[in-house]
């Protein structure tokens, strides 16, 4: 196929993942390193003529309005470029949400796009501090290295791919290339965050961040926010963009998410966030903290947890500190309880690293 289109990239192993299990193959694992939200940018694109290549990295699904027409035509809650491109490709080039990272995973999504989707797409990466540098490479080889290599995509639907030999190789942009035209809905770049940890180890700084390696891995509830909320910078815009769970209606009921740190560390304090939760913030919240050194998957009744904080009755839309109650054990994971349910934006754990 790549003949085809007259621009080779590498063959690299990946694994097809399926619609269904594409959320649960990486979002216990992983984050999304392009993510709007994280603070991923779109630097730069060769062309988008029918809808904006900024909404590739809304970190919110595509949404359809059938009927509405704008002066290019047809609105679409995506990327679209022109018909006819005489060039092997159209291009975004996209400056990750972190310092670096690694990857693990890609997943690209045409939602709606049916008659006027991408045909094909491959990724590739670069480690630069200069943006103008890799701006300059345009839709030309430059410093890109192939990520994946070329896929067949189809019209409106999600695909995912895993990638079979991950490396420890760090990418601080992306180029996500759609061959020759056409339009996708979202990208998603699944992987890890390579942090630029200050030198001094007594230095403290949130673990918990998304920014600093943290990742939300598992839950009890999300139904009306994900769990990878709680570590985003910034206190966010709306309740959209926090950790919501369903309303409960049964006695002694809690829920909770488990938050792996970004590196080993020793607690010394914590914040919790219901900014814009006015109405359905929790009664009351409890910080549970572990060391975990386990292969298999790390539960809320594993033996091991530790009360860390005093817990704290919360209010609207408010931050609420909490002392550590331990600060001189080593701990790699946290637990946020809430009770009995409700709405949290944010939660920070402020620590020194161990390591």
């Amino acid at each position: 196929m790549a003949d085809d289109y007259g621009y080779a990239t590498e063959a690299v192993p990946a694994t097809l993942v399926s619609a269904e299990y594409i959320d649960k193959t990486f979002k216990s694992t992983a984050i999304d390193l392009v993510s709007a939200t994280l603070g991923g940018e779109v630097l730069g694109f060769s062309d988008q003529w029918f809808a904006d290549a900024a909404n590739l990295i809304n970190p919110l699904p595509p949404v359809r309005k059938p009927g509405k027409m704008v002066y290019t035509g047809a609105w679409y809650d995506g990327w679209e470029t022109r018909r006819h491109n005489t060039e092997p490709f159209d291009w975004v080039v996209i400056r990750l949400g972190v310092s670096s990272g690694t990857v693990e995973g890609i997943e690209v999504d045409t939602a709606y796009f049916n008659g006027n989707h991408a045909p094909a797409i491959s990724v590739e990466g670069c480690f630069s501090q200069n943006n103008e540098e890799v701006l300059s490479w345009k839709g030309g080889r430059g410093g890109w290295e192939t990520i994946l290599g070329l896929q067949e995509c189809g019209p409106s639907q999600r695909f995912g791919w895993k990638l079979e030999n991950p490396t420890n190789k760090q990418y601080t942009h992306v180029r996500l290339n759609m061959y020759p035209d056409g339009g996708i809905a979202r990208f998603r770049l699944f992987g890890h965050a390579v942090p630029v940890f200050p030198e001094d180890t007594n230095a403290i700084i949130d673990l918990a961040a998304a920014q600093n390696g943290g990742v939300a891995v598992s839950c009890s509830d999300e139904h009306f926010g994900t769990k990878d909320n709680l570590i985003l910078p910034g206190r966010g815009k709306d309740m959209g963009d926090g950790w919501e769970t369903a309303r409960s209606r049964g006695k002694g009921h809690i829920d909770w998410t488990i938050i792996k740190l970004g590196a080993p560390a020793y607690i010394q304090n914590f914040l919790v966030d219901t900014a814009h939760f006015r109405g359905n913030y929790p009664q009351r919240v409890e910080l549970q903290a572990i060391e975990w050194k386990g292969d298999g998957e790390l539960g809320p009744d594993a033996e091991g947890w530790v009360k860390v904080a005093e817990p704290i009755k919360t209010g609207p839309d408010a931050e609420h500190p909490a002392d550590s109650l331990v600060k001189d054990k080593v701990f790699t994971h946290v637990k946020l309880i809430i009770v009995p349910d409700g709405g949290v934006k944010r939660v920070r754990v402020f620590a020194k690293r161990a390591v």
